[in-house]
């Protein structure tokens, strides 16, 4: 004997029993379980983050990023933001999160709150091969021009600890290299895995090498990258860093960092 759909929906309303009996299918039921996050990043800090020529987001955030959202269980949107404005704007709820290779220093932990870290990098100084710069310390280079991206833990690092020295304020990563390249600068200070790519795997970068020891200091480094929210967002806090977890522990994290880099940056 066949019942018509309309029988047993006409039915499961008087019985109350119809929010059971539609039941939405399991791809719908996995989209309703899935935690929005909207995620800030720069664009513009290869390799870690940038837009390529269709315009599309690439890198080694994007890809942990991607894989976070899998794993945790997160519906995400990426947001390009400028590098000035991107804590404020977390903070005042434009987006949910963070994921732009930032370090966690002392000052933005005041400001925001921090997962576990999902790498960790030095800064270093750059400069050109011809160059004669060999010491890096502040009296050294009291009168040489420095180069530094905006807004970032380098330039705080140089304005404290090189007070004395002239500098050169670029926009962007990019930028900042291309200053270097071709003179504006005399030397520059910068993440030491996000300029890696450039000096090892490019023409223009070939000019130039890394000058005196890595700079590992807590106050203005932090303890490696970490993805910021904002201070009072413990549930997605506590997905992120299960999810950081997981992609470490399944062998994820290990393919994507060696997509980019030939040795561990955890």
């Amino acid at each position: 004997m066949r019942i018509s759909i309309q029988t047993i929906v006409r039915g499961a309303l008087m019985t109350g029993a119809v929010g059971v009996f539609l039941a939405i299918s399991p791809l719908e039921v996995a989209a309703q379980d899935r935690m929005p996050m909207r995620i800030a990043v720069e664009g513009a800090f290869p390799p870690f983050n940038y837009v390529d020529a269709n315009n599309k987001l690439q890198g080694f955030d994007i890809d942990i990023a991607n894989a976070l959202c899998e794993v945790g269980k997160f519906e995400c949107e990426f947001i390009i933001e400028k590098w000035d404005d991107i804590i404020p704007n977390l903070v005042a709820g434009k987006y949910d999160s963070i994921i732009s290779s930032m370090s966690m220093s002392l000052e933005r932990r005041q400001k925001v709150a921090f997962t576990e870290k999902y790498y960790n990098s030095p800064s270093v100084f750059i400069a050109r091969k011809d160059s004669a710069i060999s010491d890096v310390s502040p009296a050294a280079l009291s009168d040489k021009i420095l180069g530094v991206t905006s807004s970032t833990a380098q330039e705080s690092y140089a304005n404290h600890l090189y007070p004395d020295m002239k500098k050169t304020v670029f926009r962007s990563s990019p930028e900042l290299y291309k200053g270097l390249a071709d003179g504006s600068v005399d030397i520059i200070l910068e993440d030491k895995l996000a300029i890696y790519d450039w000096i090892a795997n490019t023409k223009a970068g070939s000019c130039c090498e890394f000058k005196g020891p890595d700079l590992v200091d807590i106050t203005y480094f932090g303890e490696g990258a970490g993805i910021a929210l904002r201070l009072d967002d413990k549930e997605r806090l506590a997905r992120l860093n299960e999810a950081l977890k997981s992609i470490k522990a399944d062998g994820t994290y290990d393919m994507i960092n060696a997509k980019y880099f030939p040795f561990s940056i955890q």
